[in-house]
């Protein structure tokens, strides 16, 4: 490679909680990590209001906050935290090869490891109203921001097992459970449609879609039109859960690194490792079963420990 361009022992793609634990243990590895961030810093965390589930804040904590205070712990061990986009990447896929990546389109870097924590977002029905509202009463994430509703009236859209999950864990803390499915069954597993239907709190209305969310600063009620009959009404709620699926930030990676059906990244076992010798994934991008917070701050743990054994491999 070119003696001009800049070569660095970790680069990490991502800024939520996976990248920014991954960030702290490589650094006091002294791998002296270089993190890009991406064009939302700080992840999905940081359209989150409230967080309460997360260890080490007993009175919950705001999720820009929270993104706030992982970067500045990661910063204080000298991660090189940079504003920008990895646009392409070209994987060396020998042990102890050079991985280059460009940036922003144009500049181009040298890395022995790549960490990716570039996550997953949640899919949304793509309403103004639902976008306005989101952090005011609308969650794509029933386990993060459930107890917040406890004893009220929610809606949950979607149905597919995750909606299904969503609404039977709802149920138990909130006083009414509304799901809409705008076809005319439910798409989830037979025990996950038992469980719904024989929950006294949870009422399934079919051939029913969102048509607005209501309120001004918070959720105050959903206007929900019938497909069949287009037939109009508005259900009193203050929360809305969209459970309609995740879509990993993996577009960059396609045809280069393992995925499975669903375009997660796949790992190796109980490692971080992906099928290229020193590239590692953390986080929701490999993770469609819990996404969490907490979980997806263990992972960039391992991942910054996988890199850092791979490192001692090759030097």
């Amino acid at each position: 490679m070119s003696d001009n361009i800049e070569r660095l022992k970790c680069v990490i793609i991502g800024s939520g909680p996976a990248g920014y634990t991954a960030a702290i243990y490589a650094a006091r590895a002294d791998m002296k990590p270089v993190m890009y961030t991406g064009l939302e810093m700080g992840g999905q965390l940081t359209t989150t209001t409230e967080v309460d589930n997360f260890p080490g804040y007993p009175q919950g904590v705001e999720g820009p906050k929270l993104m706030e205070d992982l970067k500045a712990q990661a910063e204080r061990f000298e991660t090189d935290v940079r504003f920008g986009m990895v646009t392409k990447v070209d994987f060396n896929k020998e042990h102890g090869g050079i991985h280059v990546l460009e940036i922003d389109g144009s500049k181009k870097i040298e890395a022995e490891t790549v960490i990716i924590a570039t996550g997953a977002s949640a899919k949304y029905l793509g309403l103004p109203s639902e976008q306005r509202l989101r952090g005011g009463g609308v969650s794509a994430c029933a386990t993060c921001d459930g107890f917040f509703y406890r004893g009220q009236d929610i809606i949950v859209v979607g149905g597919g097992d995750t909606a299904a999950e969503e609404a039977t864990y709802l149920s138990k803390i909130c006083n009414k459970v509304t799901l809409l499915i705008r076809r005319d069954e439910l798409r989830a597993s037979k025990a996950m449609q038992n469980r719904v239907f024989n929950t006294p709190n949870i009422e399934v209305l079919f051939h029913t879609e969102i048509d607005e969310v209501l309120g001004e600063k918070t959720v105050e009620a959903v206007r929900v039109i019938n497909n069949q009959t287009k037939e109009k009404k508005d259900i009193p709620v203050t929360g809305v859960f969209i459970a309609i699926g995740h879509k990993p930030n993996t577009e960059l990676f396609d045809g280069i690194l393992d995925m499975d059906a669903n375009k997660y990244l796949i790992t190796q076992g109980k490692s971080s490792k992906t099928n290229v010798p020193g590239v590692f994934a953390c986080g929701d991008v490999q993770d469609h079963e819990y996404r969490q917070a907490v979980t997806a701050a263990g992972s960039g743990c391992m991942a910054a420990l996988d890199a850092e054994r791979y490192l001692s491999t090759i030097e």
